[in-house]
Parts: C-alpha cells; structure tokens; sequence
C-alpha cells in the first residue's frame, strides 16, 4: 500500500509540474505509462489505462469540490486507491463465480446490450459500435467486460438474498434502540395566498386587496378559490395549496403564525417586505413517534442491509486474503 501512494504522489507531481493554463485545458489525470501494469490479480493484470477510464469521469467533480490543490491531491489519491480495489474486488468476484462453474444465460446478456442500444445511445448502433472503440475494445471484450459486470451483480445480489429472515425480536429491539430515527415533528397542511405589488401599484392599494381577501372569507368564499383568483405564487393554479409542511420549510415569520392556527383557521395579512401572504391550515397533525406496526417493514430493510454489508465485507475480506495480488 505505501509502495502505491507514493508511486501515486509521483504521478501527481508530473501532472502539476505542467503549466497552469495546460490544466485548465486538460484537467483529466492521466498516467504517463498508459498501458503500465497497476496490479496482477490471480493471472488477470489491471493496467493503468483502465484505472484512467474508471477515474476519468469522476475527477472534474473532484476539482470543482477541491478547495486547494493539496485537497484535490488527498482526493485523487483516495479515489486512486478506492478503483484500484474495485478493479482487484471485480476480478475476485469473477473468480469465485467461475470456480463455482455457474454460467449467465446469453440471453441475459443480450437483453443487457439492447437495453444499453436503447436508453444510452438511442438505437444508434453505429454510435454505439464507436463508443466501444474509443474504449480500445473489440465488441467481443466489450460483451465480455458486461457478462463480467452482470456476474459481480449476480454474486453480490445472490449474497443479500442469502440472509436469513429478521426475527421480530431484533425487529421490536431495533426500535426500542432507535425511536429516534421514527420521530415525525409537527406539521400542518397549508393553503396560502401571497399578494405583491404590481410596477405603480401603491401599498395601500395592497393592504386594501388583503382586506377585501378577508372580507370575502369572513362572508364564506373558499380560501381555494380566493387563493386561485388572487394569489400570485406558484400554486395559484392549485388553490395556494402547499401540501404538508413543517416549521423549517417555512419562513421563521410565517411559520410563527401558521402553527399557531387550528385547522380551517386563516391569519390575518402578514406584512413581510413588499409583499402580503395570508394563510389557511386545513388540517394539521402532533409530533409522534411512529407506532412499531407502521415501521416494522422499514426497520426490517434496515437490518436485512446491516447483515448483507456486514456479510459481503467478511467474503469479500475473505477472496482476498486467498488471492494472489501483486501491486506494480
């Protein structure tokens, strides 16, 4: 491992000895040695080109969210480190599937290349047939690299299957444990008008729509058809209907008044800046916990992923310690 690092740390120090205009053009990595040996995994060699293509479409992320150059370093070299495991893990996962002499269907790999034909390169099988050769494979390695990528998906998807059921006492436990994970604070189904002044139209002019938005509630319209001829929001068109909220979806003024309403209550205007917002809770519902019967679906899932994370990281930790791997 510390052999890689600073083999990595060679290869960034080669690419920020460039000029700075020649990064911003450029701001792929790429290794000097192209087609040099990474890592031997068994008989199968990962080369540096392929680490390059796994790494390539990730690395102007990493720059965007690297606030200095020391930063977008660790980065890389994490993320140099993270593939290259990837790599070893996927030829150790095939491995084990072929020691087993398991086999994919053919036709599981041609539904999965006329899916790929289909939703990424809209049936354009020559536009295709060229993005596999810009790959520098042959449309044989390609279906090869997918019936590989289908048998890692396979293996790992067969290890979540394998866990056995959750007993309802791990299930009653978890949530005892962890109720807080189910509490649902307070949060009341709003309707809402905002008014805002048009170019020339005075203040006065505004608080005299509001009162006349009052008046006609008072006199029983309905806040939804109010909210439909008046509001100048975005949900004008859905009766000022903002569906469920909570107190932190609002403003810190608005939110104020709403909660303090009962359902099929309205404020009085509300003055906030140039504009004027009237409010109506429809309904409303009390910080709970959820009861068990309406989570125990969720807390399972929740377990089931707990034991299949634990019990992939004990194979995969297995494959390799069995394994030959050699890093260059």
């Amino acid at each position: 491992m510390k052999t890689i690092t600073i083999y990595f740390i060679f290869l960034l120090c080669i690419i920020y000895a460039l000029p700075v205009a020649a990064q911003r053009v450029h701001p792929i990595w790429v290794p000097p040695y192209e087609n040099g040996i990474a890592a031997v995994v068994e008989e199968k060699i990962i080369t540096f080109e392929e680490l390059r293509r796994e790494m390539a479409p990730l690395i102007p992320q990493i720059r965007g969210e690297s606030r200095s150059e020391n930063e977008f370093s660790n980065k890389m070299s994490k993320l140099y480190l993270e593939i290259l495991q990837n790599l070893i893990d996927h030829v150790l996962i095939v491995n084990a599937f072929n020691k087993k002499e398991l086999a994919i269907p053919q036709s599981v790999i041609e539904n999965e290349l006329d899916r790929i034909l289909i939703e990424d390169f809209n049936k354009d099988r020559h536009t295709f047939l060229e993005h596999i050769k810009s790959q520098g494979k042959t449309m044989r390695e390609f279906r090869q690299d997918l019936e590989e990528r289908i048998i890692v998906s396979s293996m790992r998807g067969e290890m979540r299957k394998s866990q056995s059921e959750v007993s309802p006492e791990k299930i009653e436990n978890f949530y005892k444990d962890n109720k807080v994970l189910f509490y649902i604070e307070e949060s009341l189904y709003l309707r809402l008008i905002m008014l805002k002044p048009f170019a020339d139209e005075s203040p006065d002019l505004l608080r005299q729509t509001a009162e006349n938005i009052i008046k006609e509630l008072e006199n029983g319209e309905t806040f939804t058809d109010l909210a439909a001829r008046y509001s100048q929001d975005s949900k004008r068109d859905r009766g000022g209907d903002w569906g469920w909220v909570k107190g932190t979806d609002l403003r810190e003024e608005l939110s104020e008044v709403a909660f303090e309403l009962n359902p099929h209550e309205h404020s009085i205007p509300i003055l906030l800046g140039n504009q004027i917002f009237i409010l109506y809770v429809e309904d409303k519902k009390d910080e709970t916990i959820q009861p068990l019967s309406q989570v125990r679906d969720k807390i399972e899932g929740i377990i089931v992923n707990q034991i299949a994370r634990y019990a992939h990281k004990v194979w995969i930790e297995r494959l390799r310690r069995d394994a030959y791997v050699k890093y260059f």
